[in-house]
């Protein structure tokens, strides 16, 4: 159950391990919340998931990625932060991968900071290498080890070597480790730096859509999340999608096709069948097509699969509480802007020939003087109101891949917090409320770009409830819930079901409410997740492309681009090949998903799950 990014990742998966599959997008376009579309004529936005990093590299290279399409743009350099001063001009500050340019940009604020740099990308390498492993394991099964059988427990214990390892490697900078994922990210920085714009610069990975400040305790660990990204073989690097975030979901979705799997579009799903033993057995669309199955995989939020395409009373109390119970208040309003020539900061005035200049391939860190910034911003949010000085991250997409918009012309992406889900007073978001907002950060904006309003030709503006009720992240939060400590590893979703099994047998999660965490979106998971869906491995007598069973329909094939052909050509999808388990075509496994979620290492490693569950069945 998810979008079609995560389900087609697991759906190649399992079509590489022999059975049959499909995936059933809810909206007209692939990817969930990893999708480009063109919002203004002309305009190719990646609406929703904007950077692409924490894929894991393992599903590259499985699902042979670059074959299938997909081109990634790394920047160098990756972030600029222009300031606010009364000097000219301004000063600002770029970070890139040369380390000596590097440590002279950071200079101009302080040269202790400068000689510390280094220091300090070493020491979070350290506790990123040590932790790295766990985010491809499943978490310890601790109801295994205290109430399952013998062999039950000798896998749970086996499954605690990861967790062992990473203590090990970890030695005795243990408490310091221990400091940073507990502690606030602005102690941290403390221990380390002097000057503010650095020190907000590198917090606003710590804070990046989660409701939470720099003075947070444990929010150390959001920012060692996204330190734990990959791009090429680089930690820590963040990059373009050639074509937008979209192109990374047709690539997947090719990969998957290519090994048989079936794509469609427009299905949401109604809710989970469940036989008298309580066990998955499938799901009824909203169309009112029956598809019956064996196994169920959920890429949908955990609220969405348990609070309400699952009955309540099939469910342990204790269990509906702790789903209920999870924090996914979100300060996230993505903004998309169309304009007629990029940005010129007055720390970095354009070239007269209007081409982009390495900054503007960056994540531009907008109102980030100060961390204090950063914290007024969220109290603001706290009391019900948007920022009136809102923590903005501008990025120009098109800078790198010029495609994008027609010539002379950008894509801008404005992720901006912080932003509550209801306003003060219960008053809800209206038209008039999103565009004063925006008005807001546009006015931020041309304070330190002065022309910036002028070049706007259209926008889209997607505040939290947009973000629910447009890709399905719960509360607009970008990681289907909270990433504090007590939302991680034994507790996500909730504790004693953190392994990707759910109390319905057969039902499985494995998307971003599942461990670990957002892993493509910078949005979040990245990328978080989007609308809803299911998947299940599926027993249908001679089904070939059909909805299948009860209230019948055949679900029409989704056109993919083929590779090297233009537009409107079909990617065929081939029979399947029949599984060794079932020896004949018309009675092979089947796997369905369909609608919203993020992809990464919770559906690489929920399809493992699955696929072990389905041969002892």
């Amino acid at each position: 159950m998810g979008s079609v990014m995560p389900c087609s990742q697991q759906a190649a998966y399992l079509q590489r391990a022999g059975l049959r599959t499909a995936v059933l997008e809810k909206r007209h376009v692939l990817g969930g919340a990893a999708v480009t579309e063109e919002i203004v004529p002309g305009f190719k936005f990646s609406r929703a998931s904007y950077l692409l990093s924490l894929l894991r590299p393992q599903i590259y290279t499985e699902l042979e990625l670059q074959r299938h399409g997909l081109r990634v743009l790394p920047r160098d350099p990756y972030s600029f932060t222009p300031l606010l001063e009364d000097r000219s001009p301004p000063r600002s500050l770029l970070l890139g991968n040369n380390r000596a340019q590097t440590q002279q940009q950071i200079a101009q604020f302080s040269q202790k900071d400068a000689q510390a740099y280094p220091e300090y990308e070493a020491f979070m390498e350290g506790l990123v290498s040590a932790l790295d492993p766990l985010l491809d394991a499943a978490p310890v099964d601790t109801a295994a080890l205290g109430q399952g059988s013998l062999l039950q427990r000798l896998s749970a214990l086996r499954s605690l070597q990861p967790l062992l390892r990473a203590g090990l490697a970890l030695g005795r900078q243990l408490p310091r480790y221990y400091e940073v994922l507990t502690a606030p990210i602005s102690k941290i920085l403390d221990q380390w730096f002097e000057s503010e714009p650095l020190k907000a610069t590198l917090a606003t990975d710590a804070v990046i859509g989660a409701m939470t400040s720099p003075h947070t305790p444990g929010s150390g660990y959001v920012l060692l999340h996204h330190v734990m990204g990959e791009l090429e073989g680089r930690r820590g690097a963040w990059g373009y999608v050639s074509g937008g975030m979209g192109a990374l979901s047709q690539a997947i979705a090719h990969a998957a096709a290519a090994r048989g799997a079936h794509i469609f579009a427009e299905k949401a799903v109604s809710h989970v069948l469940l036989g008298r033993d309580r066990q998955a057995q499938g799901v009824v669309l909203q169309d009112g097509t029956e598809v019956r199955s064996k196994l169920v995989l959920s890429n949908a939020s955990p609220q969405i699969t348990f609070l309400e395409l699952i009955p309540q009373e099939q469910l342990p109390k204790d269990f509906v509480r702790r789903i209920q119970q999870v924090d996914t208040r979100s300060p996230v309003t993505k903004i998309n802007v169309a304009v007629d020539r990029l940005p010129s900061f007055l720390a970095a005035p354009n070239a007269r020939d209007g081409q982009p200049l390495p900054h503007h391939q960056c994540s531009i860190h907008l109102n980030c003087e100060g961390t204090h910034l950063l914290h007024q911003a969220f109290t603001e949010a706290t009391h019900g109101h948007p920022s009136s000085r809102p923590m903005i991250e501008l990025c120009i997409p098109s800078a790198l891949d010029p495609g994008l918009a027609p010539q002379g012309c950008h894509v801008v992406s404005l992720f901006t917090q912080y932003t509550p889900f209801v306003l003060a007073g219960g008053q809800h978001w209206d038209e008039q409320a999103r565009n004063a907002y925006a008005d807001t950060v546009f006015d931020c904006i041309e304070a330190y770009a002065p022309g910036f309003k002028a070049s706007v030709i259209g926008r889209d503006i997607l505040t939290p409830p947009d973000l629910e009720s447009i890709f399905g992240l719960p509360g607009g939060n970008i990681f289907h819930g909270g990433m504090s400590l007590d939302q991680l590893y034994f507790a996500r979703p909730a504790p004693s079901y953190s392994g990707y099994r759910s109390p319905i047998p057969g039902l499985y999660l494995c998307g971003s409410g599942a461990h670990p965490g957002e892993q493509c979106w910078e949005l979040g998971p990245y990328w978080g997740a989007a609308e809803r869906g299911w998947g299940c491995v599926e027993e249908m007598q001679g089904h070939r492309g059909g909805g299948g069973g009860g209230g019948g329909g055949v679900c029409p094939l989704l056109s993919l681009p083929s590779q090297g052909q233009g537009d409107g050509a079909a990617l065929m999808v081939p029979p399947c090949t029949p599984s060794p388990r079932c020896g004949a075509a018309h009675h092979c496994p089947f796997l369905l998903f369909a609608g919203g979620g993020v992809m990464g290492a919770a559906g690489r490693n929920a399809a493992h799950v699955a696929l072990k569950d389905f041969r002892h069945l």
